[in-house]
């Protein structure tokens, strides 16, 4: 009986939580829109509130290879993260740790070379 009492009691925590984590928000929406100063303007609702009309569109196309080079950058910014908890703890984990994260970085190094044969580095 004691050990169903515990098996409830995590449901019971995960459900306060799960309640908290919706009623939170929807409060503190509901609580910035009582609150928050209500004065339309139709100058709000353009494009720009700088008090300048807007003269063309909005909407400027980049080349994709910024968004690609951003994007290497996140993968092998992420990928580097997962080295420093390897090196802390390194001395207890031994060779076999070594020869995985070996393999890890030889992946990574593969990677760049493979971004930097088809010209994905080069900047414009």
């Amino acid at each position: 009986m004691e050990l169903l009492n515990l098996y409830q009691n995590n449901y019971l925590i995960v459900f306060v939580f799960l309640c908290l984590g919706v009623l939170l928000p929807v409060v503190a929406l509901f609580m910035g829109k009582l609150l928050r100063p209500y004065k339309p303007l139709e100058s709000k609702y353009t494009t720009y509130e700088s008090g300048i009309e807007p003269f063309h569109d909005s909407r400027v196309q980049f080349n994709v290879r910024y968004y690609i080079f951003a994007l290497m950058f996140v993968i092998f910014d992420v990928e580097t993260v997962f080295l420093y908890p390897w090196a802390v703890a390194y001395e207890k984990l031994g060779i076999f740790a070594l020869i995985e994260m070996l393999i890890f970085v030889v992946m990574l190094l593969i990677g760049l070379i493979y971004a930097w044969k088809k010209k994905v580095l080069k900047w414009i």
